[in-house]
């Protein structure tokens, strides 16, 4: 009995193994590849990773993305976002001189070399520190701005916080190695995008090489660390970083038609594995992804509201957009329900009215103020007089 059960399960699995050898011959290699590949995949050896879409911000892949690791030099996306920040806020400008301390000037690391005790142009050291990582700029801007580094630690922390980064905390503004400076690859991902917002990041980023040009003559020849901004067909922008610690890093945003993804990776084992798994998360994600636009301004189309007593209506128009990122084949049911007075005695412009939910899959996901897009005063004595004339 025992050798009938054998035999049968040798006869079971060898026609098993018959069957996927006629599979492997004769079914298409494409198809083999569908059925071995549900998701991303690579060989790459790293710690940590994540891609995103920029307008949501909602994670398509990712390794451990809030795993707290050291990320040298893409630290310095927060020094760049809170010196674009104070420029925007007119506390300091483009155009101020720097007086560069022995601090700055002494830091280790990448560099452009700073003279101390000399003046230097504001807007030159934010593009060292774009394009070349520089430290000793790094921690010139953060002097210049908070007065020490340690004071601007805490703006670090403060726009953390603000930005609810909680696996984040800042020990330093260049990321060189620290045993209480952390992040992780989503929370990184988050300080890019919003970096990403300012044209003066835009217009820096894009350097490839360049002279920096000290106040004595000399100069010292700039390489963007971040070889995709040169390499990789879309790209608008990144931070590189290196240490022991951190090993190799970087965040990297890129743009294809009106899709933007940002792809981070933490921990790889050297520049050229960094650099090809940042490529590959953002090729699988423009692959396989779309963004389609469910909420807009068309939307509004042919609604207005009456103004009372008035032969007049205000046009509408929406706070923001709405936009669903999903995979290229899934379906996506949707609708929209508006809820609007049907008059009104007078408003201003931009003037919340009501709101319009999104309703995807039968559950309510966001609200979206709807405003006014004019002034529209209220109705005096005369107006009603004219109306009861007129009708």
């Amino acid at each position: 009995m025992k050798e009938k059960k054998l035999n049968y399960i040798s006869k079971t699995l060898l026609l098993a193994l018959a069957i996927c050898l006629v599979l492997a011959i004769f079914m298409p290699k494409a198809d083999i590849c569908a059925l071995a590949k549900s998701g991303f995949e690579t060989d790459v050896d790293y710690k940590s990773s994540v891609l995103i879409e920029r307008k949501t911000g909602k994670v398509l892949e990712g390794k451990n993305s809030n795993e707290h690791l050291p990320i040298a030099s893409v630290t310095k996306l927060m020094t760049v976002l809170i010196t674009l920040e104070k420029i925007e806020a007119g506390e300091i400008s483009l155009d101020d001189q720097v007086l560069v301390s022995k601090n700055a000037s002494g830091m280790g690391g990448s560099q452009v070399f700073l003279d101390a005790d000399a003046n230097y142009n504001l807007g030159e050291l934010l593009k060292s520190v774009i394009v070349a990582s520089a430290n000793d700029s790094s921690v010139a801007l953060a002097e210049h701005i908070a007065g020490s580094e340690a004071n601007f630690v805490r703006l670090m922390n403060e726009r953390a916080s603000e930005l609810s980064l909680a696996d984040t905390h800042y020990a330093n503004c260049t990321g060189l190695p620290t045993p209480d400076g952390y992040s992780s690859a989503l929370d990184q991902a988050i300080v890019l995008n919003e970096v990403l917002k300012y044209p003066t990041y835009h217009e820096f980023s894009q350097v490839w090489n360049e002279d920096f040009a000290h106040p004595s003559g000399r100069k010292t020849q700039m390489t963007n660390t971040n070889r995709l901004s040169r390499f990789y067909d879309g790209c608008i922008g990144g931070k590189t970083g290196s240490t022991n610690q951190a090993k190799y890093c970087l965040a990297v945003g890129a743009k294809r038609a009106d899709f933007e993804l940002i792809s981070v990776v933490l921990g790889a084992e050297n520049s050229k594995a960094r650099f090809k798994l940042a490529s590959d998360l953002l090729n699988y994600g423009f692959e396989n992804y779309k963004s389609t636009t469910i909420c807009s301004n068309l939307d509004l189309a042919g609604k207005t509201i009456k103004i009372k007593g008035m032969d007049r209506e205000t046009e509408l128009k929406l706070e923001r957009e709405y936009s669903i990122v999903s995979k290229n084949d899934e379906k996506i049911n949707y609708n929209l329900v508006f809820n609007l007075p049907s008059m009104l005695k007078s408003v201003k412009e931009n003037e919340v009215v009501g709101n319009v939910e999104v309703v995807i899959d039968g559950v309510v996901v966001d609200k979206i103020n709807i405003l006014s897009a004019s002034n529209q005063k209220e109705a005096s004595l005369w107006d009603y007089i004219k109306q009861i004339t007129k009708n």
